[in-house]
């Protein structure tokens, strides 16, 4: 199967053997993703807990490839500094963890990193409406933040076709990101829905040949 709309692949180390994550980066790198996506969790805005900004200081000297660090964390301004210190090249906070939202993205873009903002599947797409023209990612999640593994709300794709819609309307520029559920069963929908960043976790690194997963993601027929 092949798709017109070329798309950034970023495989999540969320699913990845975490007592051997060079292994994850290396094999991200060698099977042709484009970026490493790091699922930051606090075990309060989301019930798991993941890792922090050392993890991402470790990472950075493995890969050239963009870190896109997702903070699914409460009070993400109290972290910014670290992980953009850290090596993080994209910082995405969530919508619904802080009060001050434009203050904590105009913090992300003082530090001269990537811009991202990202809501769980119950917000509306609508209430991003005051900061769309100030971030370079918004980040759709097709499922409730928190586990890898999860089946995608269908429901959810109607935000990203929005959002779509939006930039077209407006001449926005940021990119539109979806994490949750991404296979090759979902892609086709997804993409056509408008996304330019795939976030694959498990199907990735559970997959017999993941480079094959890539590969049909980004179009590209595979054997």
């Amino acid at each position: 199967m092949s798709f017109s709309k070329n798309c950034i692949v970023a495989p999540s180390l969320l699913s990845a053997d975490f007592s051997r994550i060079h292994e994850g980066v290396r094999l991200i790198e060698s099977c042709g993703g484009d970026w490493v996506h790091l699922d930051v969790m606090d075990g309060s805005f989301v019930p798991n807990i993941t890792f922090g900004p050392k993890m991402v200081r470790d990472i950075r000297p493995l890969t050239q490839l963009p870190l896109d660090a997702h903070l699914m964390i409460d009070n993400p301004q109290n972290f910014i500094t670290e992980f953009a210190g850290a090596g993080a090249d994209y910082i995405t906070i969530h919508y619904e963890a802080c009060i001050h939202v434009h203050r904590v993205l105009q913090q992300i873009r003082d530090t001269g990193k990537k811009v991202g903002i990202s809501i769980v599947p119950s917000t509306p797409a609508f209430m991003l409406s005051e900061v769309l023209a100030m971030v370079d990612l918004i980040l759709v999640m097709t499922v409730n933040p928190g586990f890898g593994g999860q089946t995608l709300i269908p429901s959810c794709l109607e935000k990203v076709a929005y959002l779509d819609r939006l930039r077209k309307e407006n001449g926005y520029r940021y990119l539109i990101s979806v994490d949750g559920g991404v296979n090759r069963e979902t892609v086709e929908s997804i993409k056509n829905a408008g996304a330019d960043v795939l976030i694959s976790g498990n199907a990735f690194f559970s997959a017999e040949h993941p480079e094959d997963e890539v590969r049909y993601y980004k179009g590209i027929r595979v054997c």
